[in-house]
């Protein structure tokens, strides 16, 4: 079922939590932010495609290298970003994205706005880092 959204829409708490239009709302979000992702990697592959490093000066040379080691590193960082996206995506269509992994309590609209990859509601992201800090400690 394809809802339709107004061009001017967000998600309101006065709403039904994950109604037609929010999920639809954050399922175009996701897809728009994936196709963002895949535009920058093309760009990228197209860079590094270009050819070996043509500078003479040893300086510059180490300048282009280390340019490109941060540009794969962030494009690693981008492709794993993919994969939580392409996860919140199965959500969606599953019909449980919005709802925390662990509690199954809405995770909040502002949360998701802000990180619409978010499979834990504040309370239960709270609890995980906690624990993992005092594993840490250990």
């Amino acid at each position: 079922m394809m809802v339709s959204l107004p061009p001017d829409y967000r998600p309101s708490e006065d709403e039904d939590f994950m109604n037609p239009l929010q999920v639809e709302y954050f399922r175009q979000k996701l897809l728009r932010w994936r196709g963002d992702l895949l535009r920058e990697a093309d760009g990228t592959l197209a860079s590094l495609s270009e050819g070996g490093i043509r500078e003479a000066d040893i300086t510059d040379r180490a300048s282009v290298e280390t340019d490109r080691a941060l540009e794969l590193r962030t494009r690693d960082r981008a492709r794993k970003l993919i994969a939580k996206i392409d996860q919140a995506l199965a959500r969606v269509e599953n019909g449980v994205y919005g709802f925390c992994e662990e509690t199954n309590e809405p995770i909040g609209l502002r949360r998701l706005e802000a990180r619409p990859i978010a499979t834990l509601s504040i309370e239960a992201q709270e609890r995980h880092e906690r624990m993992e800090r005092v594993r840490r400690d250990d």
